[in-house]
C-alpha cells in the first residue's frame, strides 16, 4: 500500500533534522537498488511477487537526489542492499560517485557474496564496508538454502574481503532445523579473523512466507548453544576499537567475544539480532528506500511513501517534506509484532530491500 497521506504536508515548515512522534532521530538509510538477485532465498523470495518493471526502478541519478535530501536531514550512514546490488549493472560506478559527492558519508553494503570478485580492490579504495549474508558452511546445505551452488565463490571473496582489510560483518539468518547445526562452524569464524558473525532471528515476512513456529530459533537458544562452547565476554561500545573487531556505533546486534579455554580472546565476534524475542525499536534510527522509489519508515509497517513519483513530478524539496511527514508517523515495530496474525507485513524482504 502507498501512502499519499504525507503529500498533504507541503506547507509544512522543513525540519532540519528527521525525528519522529516518538523522540527517534534518523540517521541511517537503507536503499535497495534493485530487487533482483542471482540466488533463490527461501526466507527472501516467495517466488509469487512479481519484479518491478524496469521503468519503475530508481535511476542511479534518482538515487543519489534522494541521499542527498537524507545527508541534508543529518543522515550520515547509507547502506545499500538489493536483492543483490552486484546483480544491477553498473552498480560499482555508482558507489563511487556517491563517495565523491558525499565523502564524509559511511558507506555500507549488504550482499551475498557471489557476484563482487572482481569488484574488491574498488570497494577497499572507496571504504566500503560489506556486510556477507551467509547461512551455511556446508556446500549441500548453501545450495538447498539459497537454489544455488555457489558456496566457493563466497568463501573465496570472503577470504579476499579479509586479506584486503575490508570491515566485514557475516549475517546468518537462524532456522531450527536448517543450520541450528552449524552454530559452532558459524561463530568459530571470529576466532582468528577480525569479524562480527551475527546470527539473525527468522521474521515471518511476506505473505507467502515459510516462516514457521517448528522453523524459528529464537536468540536465547542460540545463546545457549555457543555457552556450551566458549566463554563470553560481552564487546559494548568501545571508544577507539578497531572498526570490525567490536562494534562502535548503536545497532542491532548484541556482540560479544569468544574466549578460548587458553583465555585467548577471538579476534572479532559473535553476534545475535533480536528481531522478534527482544525488539530493538525504541532506538531505531533508519529509513527504507525501495528499489522502486518507495519510502518505508519501518520494516513491519507496510505504509509507503512514493518519494520517486515526487521526485520525478516536482523535484528533490518535495521528496524532502514527504520524507519529514512520513518520519512523523513512523510507529514502533515490535507493538505490530505484537498484534500479527500471520506475517508481519505484506512484502517479501526481496521487495522491500535485504
Amino acid at each position: 500500500m502507498r501512502e499519499q497521506a504525507a503529500l498533504s504536508s507541503f506547507g509544512a515548515a522543513r525540519p532540519a533534522v528527521l525525528e519522529d512522534a516518538h523522540g527517534r532521530t534518523i540517521r541511517y538509510l537503507r536503499v535497495s537498488v534493485t530487487d533482483r538477485c542471482n540466488l533463490r532465498c527461501r526466507y527472501c523470495r516467495d517466488g509469487k511477487t512479481p519484479f518491478i518493471p524496469h521503468e519503475n526502478i530508481l535511476r542511479f541519478e534518482e538515487i543519489e537526489e534522494l541521499i542527498a535530501v537524507a545527508v541534508g536531514f543529518g543522515v550520515h550512514k547509507v547502506r545499500f542492499t538489493g536483492g543483490e546490488p552486484f546483480a544491477r549493472k553498473g552498480f560499482l560506478d555508482f558507489l563511487g560517485r556517491v563517495h565523491r559527492r558525499f565523502p564524509e558519508l559511511g558507506l555500507k553494503l549488504t550482499t551475498n557474496g557471489t557476484l563482487m570478485g572482481d569488484a574488491l580492490e574498488e570497494l577497499k579504495s572507496l571504504g566500503a564496508a560489506v556486510n556477507l549474508s551467509l547461512d551455511s558452511l556446508n556446500r549441500r546445505r548453501f545450495a538447498a538454502i539459497t537454489g544455488r551452488d555457489l558456496l566457493p565463490a563466497v568463501l573465496g571473496n570472503m577470504r579476499r574481503m579479509l586479506d584486503l582489510g575490508i570491515p566485514l560483518k557475516i549475517n546468518a539468518v537462524a532456522m531450527k532445523g536448517v543450520n541450528d547445526g552449524e552454530v559452532f562452524d558459524l561463530a568459530s569464524l571470529a576466532l582468528d579473523w577480525p569479524v562480527d558473525v551475527r546470527f539473525i532471528e527468522f521474521m515471518p515476512m511476506g505473505a507467502g512466507s515459510v516462516w514457521s513456529n517448528s522453523l524459528f530459533w529464537p536468540a536465547a537458544d542460540i545463546l545457549a548453544a555457543v555457552r556450551s562452547r566458549w566463554e563470553l565476554e560481552p564487546c559494548g561500545l568501545r571508544q577507539g576499537t578497531v572498526p570490525g573487531v567490536c562494534a562502535e556505533e548503536l545497532g542491532p546486534a548484541r556482540l560479544w567475544k569468544l574466549k578460548e579455554r587458553s583465555g585467548r580472546l577471538s579476534a572479532g565476534s559473535f553476534g545475535l539480532v533480536t528481531s522478534v524475542t527482544r525488539s530493538f525499536c525504541r532506538s531505531c534510527n533508519r529509513l527504507r528506500l525501495t528499489a522502486c522509489g518507495h519510502l518505508r519508515t519501518c520494516l513491519f509497517d507496510d505504509r509507503e511513501y512514493a518519494l520517486r513519483e515526487a521526485l520525478r513530478r516536482l523535484g528533490p524539496e518535495a521528496a524532502a517534506r514527504i520524507m519529514a511527514a512520513a518520519v512523523k508517523r513512523k510507529p514502533v515495530g515490535a507493538e505490530l509484532l505484537a498484534r500479527r496474525h500471520g506475517p508481519v507485513a505484506q512484502k517479501p524482504m526481496s521487495a522491500i530491500g535485504g
